[in-house]
This record gives structure tokens, C-alpha cells and sequence, in this order.
């Protein structure tokens, strides 16, 4: 870069070039009626005055009256005198061009159904650019064109958005047709086959289902496939199986399928225990707080009438919520085997300690050494939520899940509380029934329908963070890794590591809107040469 050197005199001015070769100029003196130094001052003044008389005059061609100035005036002295005298005089004799973009981008937003079909609104950004171009509009043009524009791409947005959630909702709430041909054939199986009718257990290993030396494990679904995996995953991964029951807890209608599945593919040594729900002694007798639940959770939800079609077709609401109304319309939402674990103290009452596992999560390890934790009194041994290398998934407090703008979730809970996980959890069961987790549970239900549902966000986590506040002991990460089913970054060799993935989210491994990189985890536990399994067509990928 060239610099220049000014000697005070002004009489020598020094180059110094890139190349470093440095050229001395004389610069010839006259008389010094004036100050050479007031001379460069001087200089320096008027080329600023220069500077600023560009400046204006580039502001001049957006002027927001039709009558330019630099169109009518004589000269641009003369312009740039109409712009300044009324300012230095303390008046104002126009607005500026900001303002009266301003003016026009604050005013009301012209309906979307007003501003359909009309060809003079540029459709995309490129083409109000080049119009811009072209006609060389004046500010207020320049605004009304702006706004309008932005109005038809925000409302494309939202559609956008809406649609989006739409296709989730559908594709994560719909049972494809190859699990439902496979609850179909093991019926059909287990109405015709006495070899898929089995008892289970057998009648020798019954007293092993209230032996609190073995390893028990419960799992809840309504879901034969998902449930296979689990188990699968859960006996092979066990150094003692012999040791290991499995409590499978269904609904009615999938008990035979359920049955049928697990009488003719039995899980060696490990002993494995099928019941409905109406089964259960407890579950007969009198009235079950859970379906009670329910049947309010049912009559609040009738009012999305006309489903998921009636609700995206609402013009005035903000796309998330009609995403927080399809997803009230899901049916794991209304399901008994999502709000079963609240009452596991009354299901298993000779049991002491049990491991509660999703049918979403695959096993990659031992599990038994979780009945060495120490719960240090503790109810509920999970893993925290708000801790850990994955920002997106492991970052959940309270705040995440209730809804701390109502006073009553705002009086009673600290928003920054760290938050835990479903899915994986080690139950005390005998410290459990000397809590009143299960009617602090059930309170707050009640709170959330009296509320018109407000209190927190879907699912069972948000009134069981607030049931066991204060009864979860924290386990190592290791014992379970969240995320798989909604954060698509996550590797394949990360979740490998972990003890147990879980699959919650939307994409679960059995859709196909499943992550395909992370679904190996999961298929590797699926027999796709099975008669049942290949004649429903479910394939690895």
C-alpha cells in the first residue's frame, strides 16, 4: 500500500511505494499571506463537504414524494440547500425515507386472501429485486410492494410448516399395514395352533415370578414387533439369562398375537411372562384411577372435532400449535400402556425392585448390574436430561416440559430443575409404596384437565417429573442413550456405545421415516427370515 508523508512545512512530500523505493516531491512555495497549515485544513474541510454532498445526493434517488428533487433543481448545490435549510432552521418540511417505509410496514398486514392472484406482487425474492431494478420505485411503492410480498412468502411458510407436521403426524401415528398384518397372522396362529397357545412361563418355573433373587424386567406394549426386539436384544445381551423374567404387560386385543409370538419363539433360558391387563387381579377390582384418567383425557380431546383435517385447516393459528393438536390426536397419547408404569407397585406386589423398559429401546449390554446401584433410598434411578455432549437431546429441564407461564407450575417448580428420562428406569418398588408418588401423580392429571390441558406439553413424562420430584436417583449416561428416534446427527459408532438406545421420537427404527443409518441397531434383533416376519413383507430397510 502507498503511503504519503507530509512534512509540516508543506514543503516535501514523501512516497513510500509497496516496493519500499522512496520519491521526494518539492512542492513549489508562493507567498504566505496564508498559514500553510491553515491551507491543509482547508483542504481537509472541503473534502469532507464533497463527501457529504454525494451522500445526499445518492439518498435523493429514493425520495418518497413523486417530484424529485434532483429532477426539478437547477443544480445540486441548490438540492442539497433544500434538504439542508429546513433542518438547520428546526423544521421539517418532509419525512424521511425510513419513516416512510416505517409508516407502510407498520400498518396492518392486507389479508392473504386479498392478496391471492394478484400479478403486480413479486412472487419470489428474485423477482422483486429485478422489478426494483427496473422501475426504480419510490420509498412508499418500495414499502407496500415489500410488505406484500413477505405476507404471501410468510403464509407460504406456514403452510409449508403445517403440511410438514401433518405428514409426521401421519406416518408416526399410523400402524403400517406389515405390523398389522403380523398382529393378524399370529391371531390366526394363536386360534389354530395349540402350539402357540402355550402357558407362559411354564408351570414349573410360575414361583420365579415373585422371586425377588431373579432379575425382573418390565415391559409394556401393545406393539408384537417392537416387543420382540426388546426381548431379543435383552437375552442375548445377558451374561446370566437363566436368571432373567420378563414381565410383558398388554391390552386385550394383542394378547393372543403377543402369546402366539412368544410360545413359538421362545427366549432360551430366560423365563418370560404374558398378561393382559384385565389379568391383573388389582386391574379387575373396583375403580382404576388410570382409566379414569383416561376417559377425562378422552372427553378433553373430543374437542379437536373433525381431526387432524378440521385442524390444519385453521387459518389463524400458529403452526406449533396446531402441531401441540395433532399430536394431542396421537393414539400413544390415550394408550394404557403409556400410563400402566404409575401402578407397578400394584401390579407386581411380592416384587421389590424391577427394570422398566420402552418398547422403543434396544439392549447392548448386561443389565443386571443395575440391582447393585445403591438407590440411597431413592424411588425412580434414572438418567438426567440436561447434562451431556449432545446439546439437542441431553438439554431438558422442567422448562422444557411444563408450561411455567401458568401460575400454578410457575408457584410450584424451579424451571431450571434438571430433568430425566423414561424409557429405562430402575424402581424401587418397595421404597415406592411407602411414597404417595402414585396420588401426587394423579393430582396433578386432575390440575392439568382442570386447566383445559395447559399445564405441561403430552405424554406421561411431565406429570411423572412432577410425581417423583424428589424421589429419582441418577444413574450413569451409559445405562441410556436418548434421541435416536428425532436427532439425526447422532453417529452410529456413539449410540453402538451406549448400554441401552432409545428410539424416542417420531422416526421409530419400524417406520419408514426411521433414520436409516441408526435402524441397524435395531434390525439386527429382527429374524427377516422368519416365516411370520417375511410373509408380511418387513424387511430390513
Amino acid at each position: 500500500m502507498m503511503q504519503l508523508h507530509i512534512s509540516p512545512s508543506l514543503r516535501h512530500v514523501t512516497m513510500l511505494p509497496a516496493k519500499g523505493v522512496r520519491e521526494f516531491i518539492n512542492v513549489k512555495i508562493g507567498t504566505r499571506r496564508v498559514s500553510y497549515r491553515m491551507m491543509f485544513y482547508m483542504l481537509l474541510l472541503f473534502t469532507l463537504l464533497l463527501r457529504f454532498l454525494f451522500v445526499m445526493t445518492a439518498v435523493d434517488s429514493i425520495d418518497p414524494r413523486e417530484n424529485n428533487c434532483s429532477s426539478t433543481s437547477t443544480s445540486t448545490i441548490s438540492c442539497l440547500g433544500k434538504k439542508l435549510v429546513p433542518k438547520i432552521l428546526g423544521r421539517k418540511l418532509e419525512p424521511s425515507v425510513p419513516e416512510v417505509m416505517y409508516q407502510v410496514l407498520e400498518q396492518p398486514m392486507v389479508p392473504v386472501e386479498e392478496l391471492k392472484g394478484r400479478s403486480e406482487i413479486p412472487q419470489t425474492l428474485e423477482d422483486f429485486m429485478s422489478e426494483v431494478k427496473e422501475s426504480r420505485p419510490n420509498a412508499k411503492t418500495f414499502a407496500i410492494k415489500l410488505r406484500d410480498m413477505v405476507a404471501l412468502l410468510e403464509q407460504r411458510t406456514r403452510m409449508a410448516k403445517i403440511q410438514e407436521y401433518l405428514y409426521r403426524h401421519i406416518a408416526s401415528s399410523s400402524i403400517p399395514k406389515q405390523l398389522h398384518c403380523l398382529t393378524l397372522r399370529l391371531a390366526n396362529e394363536h386360534s389354530s395352533n395349540a402350539g402357540a397357545r402355550l402357558q407362559l412361563p411354564t408351570a414349573e418355573l410360575v414361583p420365579a415370578l415373585i422371586n425377588n433373587s431373579y432379575f425382573h424386567f418390565v415391559l409394556a406394549s401393545d406393539n408384537v414387533l417392537a416387543a420382540s426386539v426388546v426381548a431379543a436384544s435383552l437375552v442375548r445381551n445377558s451374561l446370566r439369562p437363566h436368571m432373567v423374567v420378563l414381565h410383558i404387560i398388554t391390552d386385550k386385543k394383542t394378547y393372543s398375537p403377543m402369546q402366539a409370538w412368544f410360545s413359538l419363539h421362545p427366549l432360551g433360558q430366560a423365563i418370560v411372562e404374558v398378561k393382559a391387563l384385565h389379568h391383573f387381579d388389582w386391574f379387575a377390582r373396583g375403580k382404576v384411577p388410570v382409566l379414569q384418567a383416561m376417559e377425562k383425557d378422552q372427553l378433553k380431546r373430543s374437542q379437536f372435532r373433525g381431526g387432524s383435517s378440521a385442524i390444519v385447516k385453521n387459518n389463524t393459528e400458529k403452526p406449533h400449535i396446531i402441531a401441540a393438536k395433532l399430536q394431542a390426536l396421537s393414539p400413544k397419547y390415550n394408550s394404557m400402556m403409556n400410563h400402566i408404569r404409575i401402578h407397578l407397585p400394584e401390579l407386581f406386589p411380592s416384587l421389590k425392585k424391577v427394570v422398566f423398559l420402552d418398547d422403543d429401546i434396544v439392549v447392548q449390554t448386561d443389565l443386571t448390574p443395575l440391582w447393585d446401584i445403591d438407590m440411597k433410598g431413592k424411588v425412580n434411578g434414572a438418567v438426567q436430561t440436561c447434562h451431556g455432549k449432545d446439546k439437542f437431546v441431553m438439554s431438558k429441564r422442567f422448562k422444557s416440559y411444563l408450561n411455567f407461564s401458568h401460575p400454578l407450575i410457575r408457584e410450584s417448580f424451579d424451571p431450571n430443575q434438571c430433568a430425566w428420562a423414561y424409557g429405562m428406569n430402575v424402581f424401587d418398588l418397595a421404597a415406592w409404596r411407602k411414597s404417595s408418588i402414585s396420588l401426587t401423580y394423579y393430582h396433578w392429571l386432575e390440575q392439568n384437565f382442570k386447566s383445559d390441558l395447559s399445564l405441561w406439553q403430552l405424554g406421561t413424562l411431565p406429570p411423572g417429573l412432577i410425581a417423583f420430584n424428589g424421589h429419582v436417583h441418577i444413574i450413569d449416561p451409559f445405562w441410556h442413550m436418548l434421541g435416536l428416534g428425532y436427532q439425526e446427527n447422532m453417529t452410529f459408532a456413539e449410540a453402538k456405545g451406549a448400554g441401552v438406545i432409545h428410539f424416542n421420537g417420531r422416526a421409530k427404527p419400524w417406520l419408514d421415516i426411521a433414520f436409516p443409518h441408526l435402524r441397524p441397531l435395531w434390525a439386527k434383533y429382527v429374524n427377516f427370515s422368519d416365516k411370520f416376519i417375511k410373509g408380511c413383507h418387513i424387511r430390513a430397510s
